[in-house]
């Protein structure tokens, strides 16, 4: 565990590109950051935070309703979508209202997703499949043919990159006709936006350190969302998804918390809570002072 007084914060970032609008201009030089960048996915990150082994990060939203007594969420930074997100996918090959008592892979890395899956089907969908957890990287891509399954939760740039590839036809088309895009299915249904990740801080963190390393952030994204552009150009790169599909992909997302963000939180909480996957609890933030 890292000693906060002493030593350097260590930062968590995913390497999705949906990251690099907040990280952009920290990776440049541009905007500074007193601290050392972790890179990992959700899971890996999730895992680091709840040992106390980086002090600020980017997280799945269900491990702050997990470990609430642990955290400080970050102001005015958040992953969200109010509607399509078109990174957290199901690929089916069959209704989704089909899928009772089928075999559906879900993603390892991302337990958010995993969780709004479940509500949506017994909520929306309302059948009950059976889940199985699978890999589901870009390096897993060319395996998902091998395990038998109906259909699997797909999250990151392996999402995006299945579903350009899907709506353009070809071989995914055929093998995956039926496609839910969890951000439009959960708008539709509670007709709020979903946030998908946060950013946290250990309450141990010193208020000082913390606040120096969320501005940070926040100047750091104020730059990415004003160079797009340049951002979409990287990402076309790193995953090879058309630019225009990339800048597509960024305007389709939010990355603050305002009042319907945490609406949205909220009451995918209240819900979680309910099924009783996560335990009741508060939306605690990063002191200002």
């Amino acid at each position: 565990m890292s000693d906060t007084g002493r030593a350097a914060l260590r930062v968590g970032r995913i390497r999705y590109i949906n990251c690099y609008p907040v990280y952009g201009a920290i990776e440049r030089g541009i905007v500074p950051l007193d601290g050392t960048l972790v890179d990992g996915v959700p899971t890996q990150l999730n895992r680091l935070m709840a040992t106390g082994d980086i002090d600020i990060s980017v997280v799945s939203a269900v491990e702050y309703a997990r470990d609430a007594h642990q955290f400080l969420l970050l102001p005015e930074l958040g992953i969200t979508s109010d509607g399509p997100v078109r990174s957290v996918m199901l690929f089916s090959r069959r209704d989704a209202r089909d899928l009772g008592g089928r075999r559906v892979v879900v993603s390892r890395s991302s337990m958010t997703s995993v969780h709004l899956l479940e509500l949506l089907f017994e909520h929306v969908w309302k059948c009950r499949p059976e889940f199985v957890p699978g890999d589901a990287e870009m390096g897993d891509i060319s395996r998902f043919g091998d395990e038998a399954h109906d259909a699997r939760l797909v999250i990151g740039d392996a999402a995006l990159t299945l579903f350009d590839a899907a709506r353009r036809g070809g071989p995914w088309a055929e093998r995956y006709p039926f496609i839910e895009d969890l951000g439009a299915v959960w708008k539709r249904w509670t007709g709020l936006p979903f946030v998908f990740a946060v950013w946290v801080a250990q309450r141990r963190t010193p208020v000082h350190a913390a606040l120096g390393a969320h501005a940070s952030l926040i100047a750091s994204r104020d730059w990415g969302l004003a160079h797009l552009d340049q951002l979409s150009a990287q990402a076309a790169l790193a995953s090879g998804v058309p630019v225009e599909t990339c800048r597509e992909y960024f305007a389709g997302l939010d990355y603050r918390l305002s009042y319907p963000h945490l609406a949205g939180l909220t009451e995918f909480f209240r819900r979680l809570v309910l099924a009783g996957r996560v335990p009741d609890g508060t939306l605690a933030f990063l002191p200002a002072a």
